[in-house]
This record gives C-alpha cells, sequence and structure tokens, in this order.
C-alpha cells in the first residue's frame, strides 16, 4: 500500500521511471539461463505456446501472441483459465509450452492451469516478479522479473518487464541471436521516452473533458492499446476502450464523432504506420478530438526501434498520459478506487 505522506501519484510516477533500469536488470539476469531453457525445448517438438495471465499481464500474453509468432513462428492461445477451475475440462496440452505470466504469482486460477499443465506433462514456465510465489512453485521453469517491489496498485515496471521476459524467451527459442543483441539497446530508447512526462500531462488535458474514448493501434502494439486503455480506466476513471485499427473500421468509427477522442499508438517505422496515419486523419475530419504517440510529428514521438520491442517504449508516454489525467482529476494513481495489487480470482 502506497504512504499516505507522499503526494498522489508519487509512486506510479518513480515506478514508470524505473523501468529503463528493471529491464535492464531482467536481460542482464536471465539471458543466458532462458537461452539454456529454449534449448531444452527442443526435445518437446513444441506446436504451440499457451498463455495464462490475468490483467495488465493478460496484455503481456496479448503480446506474446505476436512476440512467439514473429520471432519463433509460434502459435499463441490465450488460456481460459475457468476450464480448470470452474468447469474441471483443462485442454489437451500435447506439444504445448505453458507460460504463467503474473506480477505476484498469486492468483489461484492462473496458478491452476500451469499445475493441471505440469500434472499433463506439458513444459510450463512462471514469468513472475515474485519467485517463491505459488505461481513459481506449480511451475518447472521460472523466469524472474526482477522489478524489485512495486507499491503503486496500478502495475507499470512488473508490465514492461514481463514484455522484456517474453521477447527474451521468443527470440531465445527462434534462436535470433541478431534481435536479442537489439533487445540489449531497448532500456536506453525507454530511458529516451521519460522525457515525454510534461508532453503527456499536457496531452492528457485533451482527454479531460471526456468521460470515454478509444485507444487504437494494430499489430504488435495492440497490447499496448489494451494496456493504455487499462490505465486510463483504473487510474483516471476514464472508461477508454481499447481497438485493432482494422475492428474499429468494421464498426464502431461509426461512434466516432466530437465527443470520441482517440489515442492512437503507431510508433514510427511499424507496419501499420500509413494506415494509422490515414485513420488518425479520417477521425479528425469527423472531429474528433486525436492524440497520438509515435509518429515524429505528432503529440508524443517515440525514438526508433526495432517494431518488435516497441511496444516496452509506447507504453510509457501512456502511462504518463494516465497520470497526468488521473491528478488532474483529482485522483491518486497509487490508489485507485475499489483495487488492490494483488487480485486473487478463483
Amino acid at each position: 500500500m502506497s504512504d499516505p505522506g507522499l503526494p498522489p501519484g508519487a509512486l506510479f510516477r518513480a515506478e514508470v521511471r524505473e523501468q529503463p533500469d528493471a529491464v535492464a536488470r531482467l536481460l542482464g539476469r536471465e539471458a543466458k539461463r532462458t537461452k539454456a531453457f529454449a534449448r531444452s525445448l527442443l526435445r518437446h517438438d513444441l506446436r504451440f505456446v499457451l498463455v495464462a495471465a490475468r490483467g495488465s499481464s493478460d496484455n503481456a500474453a496479448r503480446y506474446a501472441q505476436y512476440a512467439f509468432g514473429i520471432a519463433a513462428s509460434l502459435p499463441v492461445a490465450l488460456a481460459a483459465p475457468s476450464l480448470s477451475t470452474l468447469y474441471g475440462r483443462p485442454p489437451r496440452l500435447r506439444n504445448a509450452l505453458v507460460v504463467g505470466i503474473s506480477q505476484s504469482g498469486r492468483s489461484p486460477d492462473v496458478v491452476e492451469v500451469l499445475a493441471a499443465a505440469r500434472r499433463a506433462g506439458a513444459p510450463t514456465l512462471a514469468i513472475v516478479n515474485d519467485p517463491d510465489s505459488p505461481l513459481a512453485r506449480a511451475a518447472s521453469e521460472v523466469l524472474p522479473l526482477h522489478a524489485g517491489l512495486e507499491q503503486s496498485v496500478a502495475a507499470t515496471k512488473t508490465y514492461t518487464a514481463e514484455l522484456a521476459a517474453v521477447a527474451l524467451l521468443a527470440l531465445s527459442i527462434g534462436r535470433r541471436r541478431e534481435e536479442l543483441r537489439q533487445l540489449a539497446a531497448v532500456p536506453e530508447r525507454m530511458a529516451r521516452a521519460l522525457s515525454l512526462e510534461e508532453a503527456a500531462e499536457r496531452a492528457s488535458s485533451t482527454l479531460a473533458p471526456f468521460t470515454r474514448a478509444a485507444v487504437i493501434a494494430r499489430g504488435i502494439n495492440y497490447p499496448t492499446a489494451w494496456e493504455i486503455a487499462l490505465k486510463l480506466k483504473e487510474t483516471a476513471l476514464l472508461h477508454a476502450e481499447p481497438f485493432s485499427s482494422a475492428d474499429f473500421l468494421h464498426g464502431p468509427i461509426a461512434v466516432a464523432g466530437a465527443g470520441f477522442p482517440a489515442l492512437i499508438v503507431s510508433p514510427p517505422g511499424g507496419a501499420a504506420a500509413r494506415e494509422l496515419a490515414g485513420l488518425a486523419r479520417a477521425l479528425a475530419r469527423r472531429g474528433c478530438p486525436v492524440l497520438t504517440i509515435g509518429p515524429a510529428n505528432g503529440t508524443l514521438p517515440l525514438p526508433r526501434v526495432p517494431e518488435l520491442f516497441s511496444p516496452m517504449v509506447a507504453v510509457v508516454p501512456g502511462q504518463f498520459l494516465a497520470l497526468g489525467l488521473a491528478l488532474g482529476r483529482g485522483l491518486d494513481p497509487d490508489r485507485p478506487r475499489g483495487l488492490h495489487k494483488v487480485t486473487e480470482t478463483r
């Protein structure tokens, strides 16, 4: 729990700013062991990956769908934990790697997915900040996040550490040596994105009059749209809904107009950059207030980074945007309404 003597959002801000160091620490401590684990998986003839997670970790699981597909040509399914906990019907897991992603490692339904998979003989991995947690004990292998104690209720540094862990694992399984070298440079790009704090605070005033918004991305930053939308909801009480630009064009664009702001996440050089720029223009013509994360001429310009790693950088100004909006509304991001640091779902 946050210290009541601290100003609102002090822990959230500090933990956002710790992210480059947290990711660098993870990569430095776990790269060698992760490569060894990846080699051990060769005997399992992997055909797919099943990931169990909740909350922000679920958005890291969405990132895994792209990272494993790009780096290792492996499809990724997101687990439905209630199949195990409510219905007693865990899926068949032959030729699967089963991964649990969690900050605390204490949600019983995520733990049970890994426990059931391990009983079935599947290789299991816990990506978790607490290496002594129930999730870590349930898995056959553990990839600790090394993010340090996260005190703000809203997850920040544990989320980006999870993204880095997923990227490290996927690249190790795919034996992508050049990309693994590039991954080591990502903390420096994240540190450069920290300079956007003041610009994000100013941009938050665009969202201040509204109760709802869209956060739109495409491809590998679709999970970033989900995570930023979650931060806007839980810290600033803005009903932000995440969309793939492709899905948005298939119907939800009908609600776009002057009362419906949009935040578009499109890091420079991304595969969907042209499509997203066109959507931003189309929304502006409809009267939508439009903010952008990524383009050099946009609201919150990002440093260039290989697209696979861009979610670790793109989420940073989104976190600052949520912080600025929450504080502008007189809210404390460290103690969001109705939330606790650990939520145990069954």
